[in-house]
């Protein structure tokens, strides 16, 4: 009998959502677990996460393409279809530079010193760009953008001409805006004990950054490179790096300190 009750009640606990306190004590401790890891490992994961990420960049070019839904609806559609990058990045297991601005936690906190910091951040980014533009050669070589008689390269292409041509403010704050929504995305996974739980958790905020047309880093890192893998003529190395790093400085900010430092000062600080 006490065998079947105590059953019961682990059932019912993989059921019951993390307090936030309890979060941002599990987001902490994951922090510091991400600056011990050895640097192969972060490399290779952080290939992983800048693959999957282009992924769900990939199934939400197909999607928004021929939609005659309207702006809002095909935008919304096309940002579950985006969800599925970091769905594997949390359920497979990667390391994104994006949901790693969390780290900002452990690092206020002094568990993570700020050598470890910048050293997680460094891989991380460079095994994002590695995985994300090896990607986008892919999907290019494949011939992903012939599908609809050429009708998918035309997106690809409008899509990275309109991040070229934002402003260096309108990216930071487009990054910025980005990040909260996908920082916050990792802190409700954090929440929830089940697999079902988790991807529930990621679809509302990530389809809504994508919907409102903010700019995440490592999404870029596959868009801009197969645009000028396809001949776009505006997609050049220095205006892509130029939309680079407004939106990473956009991403740092939004989710180190609108997320990190802020739920830092509600439940962390001594």
């Amino acid at each position: 009998m006490a065998q079947e009750k105590t059953q019961q009640e682990t059932q019912s606990l993989a059921f019951e959502a993390h307090t936030p306190a309890r979060i941002a004590e599990l987001v902490e401790t994951s922090g510091i677990g991400k600056a011990r890891l050895p640097a192969l490992k972060t490399l290779l994961l952080a290939v992983l996460a800048g693959a999957f990420i282009s992924l769900g960049a990939m199934v939400f070019t197909v999607t928004v393409t021929g939609s005659e839904l309207g702006l809002g609806p095909t935008r919304l559609l096309g940002g579950i279809a985006f969800s599925l990058g970091l769905i594997l990045v949390v359920v497979g297991g990667a390391e994104l530079f994006t949901g790693n601005s969390l780290m900002v936690m452990a690092w206020v906190d002094g568990k993570v010193g700020t050598k470890g910091l910048i050293r997680n951040w460094s891989l991380v980014y460079l095994g994002n760009l590695a995985g994300a533009v090896t990607t986008a050669f892919i999907a290019w070589r494949a011939g992903v953008l012939e599908i609809g008689g050429g009708a998918v390269l035309e997106t690809a292409t409008r899509i990275a001409i309109g991040k070229l041509e934002l402003s260096f403010e309108q990216s930071f704050w487009r990054g910025l805006l980005c990040n909260v929504l996908v920082c916050l995305a990792v802190w409700l996974c954090i929440a929830a004990r089940t697999v079902s739980g988790k991807i529930l958790a990621i679809l509302f905020p990530i389809s809504a950054f994508v919907a409102i047309g903010l700019e995440h880093s490592i999404a870029n890192m596959y868009f801009l490179p197969l645009a000028a893998f396809s001949g776009v003529p505006e997609a050049s190395l220095m205006r892509i790096a130029g939309n680079l790093l407004p939106v990473t400085l956009g991403n740092m900010v939004g989710g180190g300190v609108f997320v990190a430092f802020i739920y830092w000062m509600i439940y962390r600080r001594p």
